[in-house]
């Protein structure tokens, strides 16, 4: 009989986050998923067309089932957003009131807020069934960061939840190695705490260099940043560096394409028209993700950022792997794993978080380089991701902890021919 596993995430299909497919490949391994989620509005913040408290509360994926519990939008406040985050918890009780879903294992994708960890756990509990959490976000720190709340008795009281959540979870997996000394300083045993990185999805491969209509083809080097805009990526920074460079280069043409949407895109926008270097910005709608390795394969390098603060030295972000996966060069402003990662793969370049003068020299560095040397730093970029992030390796590593014994060889994808 088939293993049936609960998977609990705010967010969900359609919305693009990498659970997605984590589920999907549960179910080509022969499990039973059922996943809770919420009405589709990330991260633009109004749901999705088609979709309301009483559209689509059912839904099948790929073999998943998908039940959707009511929730307020996260709109463009920090007032919707927490009610956006509390209506979920809220909806997430009566839900598991009301359950008649019978499963073997709980499997919880936090990302913020962790609050929406809190029905899997009363779920499990309930049950009397293992409970996993995989952790992206860290709290209460992303709080502190993001919102600027500086109460120490509301820090205290989601440090509280935040640690009654890790004491009902059997195991808790982290995106990175410094997420696991974290949540061990909360006073969480080490056996208890596993690095579980993230892969990529199949899609994203080396795609043969095109041209795309979203894109002039004018010979500028062409610098991609695809995923949402928000505060946290710390995106800021580039039309800092942008002015530098052209300050520094007036005959140089390069081109930030940027991918996507957030609550941060406007803001971004209208710095890059403050600044008047709209002619070294193009920011393009959000695309399907399967849309993304082809938009890539049209530019040079790939960008990230992250914010200059101290828990974002312990972040990777998903994109990296995407990134990598596609055979690119990354260029990075970041600190602590992900400069780390980037330099081991010698698949890119990283400056450190908010340094614009030293981010800009190495944008100018790069583009001078030929495109052979590209090529071998991508090639880089992507023999290190099939090293470190093989996707069935770490799926077969999470089918020990759900007691299956379907585990399948390791396989390279036959993209790789491109390389050999």
């Amino acid at each position: 009989m088939k293993k049936h596993i609960l998977v609990i995430s705010q967010y969900f299909y359609p919305e693009q986050f990498r659970i997605n497919d984590i589920c999907a490949e549960w179910i080509n391994r022969g499990y039973k998923v059922t996943v809770v989620t919420g009405i589709p509005n990330y991260p633009q913040g109004k749901y999705y067309d088609g979709y309301g408290i009483l559209k689509k509360n059912r839904e099948k994926y790929k073999g998943i089932d998908i039940v959707r519990i009511p929730l307020i939008p996260r709109g463009n406040n920090p007032l919707m957003l927490a009610l956006n985050y509390s209506s979920f918890v809220f909806s997430g009780y009566i839900w598991k009131v009301l359950a008649k879903i019978k499963a073997d294992y709980v499997f919880i994708f936090e990302v913020s807020p962790m609050s929406q960890a809190l029905p899997g756990v009363w779920y499990a509990k309930k049950r009397k069934i293992p409970c996993y959490i995989y952790v992206q976000d860290l709290w209460p720190e992303n709080v502190e960061i993001i919102t600027g709340i500086k109460n120490k008795y509301i820090l205290g009281s989601i440090g509280k939840m935040v640690d009654y959540i890790y004491k009902s979870c059997d195991k808790i997996f982290t995106t990175s190695k410094s997420f696991v000394e974290s949540i061990h300083e909360r006073g969480v045993p080490k056996s208890k705490i596993e690095y579980w990185p993230q892969f990529a999805e199949d899609f994203y491969i080396p795609v043969e260099k095109n041209i795309v209509p979203e894109i002039p083809n004018d010979n500028s080097f062409n610098i991609i940043f695809a995923g949402n805009i928000g505060q946290a990526q710390g995106l800021d920074i580039l039309p800092k560096a942008a002015k530098i460079i052209k300050s520094k280069n007036h005959n140089s043409k390069i081109r930030f394409n940027i991918v996507g949407d957030g609550r941060y895109k406007t803001e971004l926008i209208n710095l890059v028209k403050d600044s008047k270097l709209e002619d070294m910005f193009n920011f393009i709608p959000k695309q399907p993700a399967t849309r993304i390795p082809q938009l890539m394969a049209a530019n040079d390098a790939a960008f990230l950022s992250l914010s200059d603060n101290p828990l974002f030295t312990k972040t990777i972000p998903a994109k990296l792997q995407s990134y990598m996966a596609c055979g690119i060069p990354t260029i990075a402003s970041a600190n602590g794993e992900t400069n780390e990662l980037i330099n081991s793969s010698n698949g890119g370049v990283c400056s450190p978080a908010g340094d614009a003068e030293l981010l800009a020299e190495q944008i100018l560095r790069l583009s001078a380089k030929s495109q052979k040397d590209l090529s071998e730093m991508g090639r880089n970029a992507r023999y290190y991701y099939n090293a470190n992030f093989n996707k069935d390796e770490l799926l077969n590593r999470m089918d020990s902890y759900f007691g299956e014994a379907s585990i399948s060889e390791g396989k390279v994808c036959s993209e790789e021919k491109l390389y050999l």
